[in-house]
């Protein structure tokens, strides 16, 4: 009788040990756990930070660039801004005014060419309308399309005969680069986008004709 007991006791206690070194192992993964959770975020909240930062700086960059004049651009004043039907013959191509269609482009990314006499009209609104040769390189296509996907007033399309790969053009201003990496790209548009340069700021660059991408 008393060894039954003896044998239970021991039993017990070998189950009380087992169980106790498993509620630590579990406490002791709980923590690692935690811990590595902890460091996630405190690294994901620190890669925030720093991006932020960056980009506040890159944007801090831009607007005082977009202050001062950018080399190449040409201007063209004393646009005409009548509202007609059919063909208009412009000066400048891309034109960057004039008489236009009383219906705007939607602005957006375009795989194929748009009317320009609607692109007109989306100018006079505050758009920029970029403009590449059809045979641009994909990579640089690729960068022109994030560049209008992240901004409501930016018009991309192709169009045959450029006078250079690229062309940016905003009511009365143009730019022709080379490469659509080139840095002035990003200044431009941080100036010109619905910039002091726009007869009609405040309207649409929606609702108006077009399906874009």
């Amino acid at each position: 009788m008393a060894n039954r007991k003896a044998e239970l006791a021991e039993r017990q206690a070998r189950l009380a040990a087992i169980q106790a070194a498993q509620r630590k192992s579990e406490r002791k993964r709980t923590t690692i756990i935690a811990a590595a959770v902890g460091a996630l975020i405190v690294l994901l909240v620190g890669a925030t930070i720093y991006f932020l930062v960056q980009q506040n700086r890159v944007n801090a960059e831009l607007r005082e660039a977009a202050e001062a004049p950018i080399d190449g651009v040409e201007e063209f004043a004393d646009q005409t801004q009548n509202h007609v039907e059919g063909d208009v013959e412009y000066a400048q191509n891309p034109p960057v005014g004039g008489d236009h269609n009383a219906v705007w482009q939607n602005c957006g990314v375009y795989a194929e060419p748009v009317t320009e006499e609607n692109a007109v009209h989306s100018m006079e609104h505050g758009a920029v309308w970029i403009t590449y040769d059809p045979e641009l390189p994909a990579d640089q296509l690729e960068e022109l399309t994030t560049r209008a996907a992240n901004n409501n007033f930016i018009l991309l399309s192709p169009r045959a005969d450029l006078p250079s790969p690229v062309v940016l053009s905003a009511w009365g201003v143009q730019l022709q680069l080379q490469e659509a990496s080139d840095p002035r790209a990003g200044v431009f548009l941080e100036k010109y986008v619905r910039g002091e340069q726009t007869p009609e700021p405040g309207a649409p660059c929606s609702g108006g004709t077009g399906t874009p991408e």
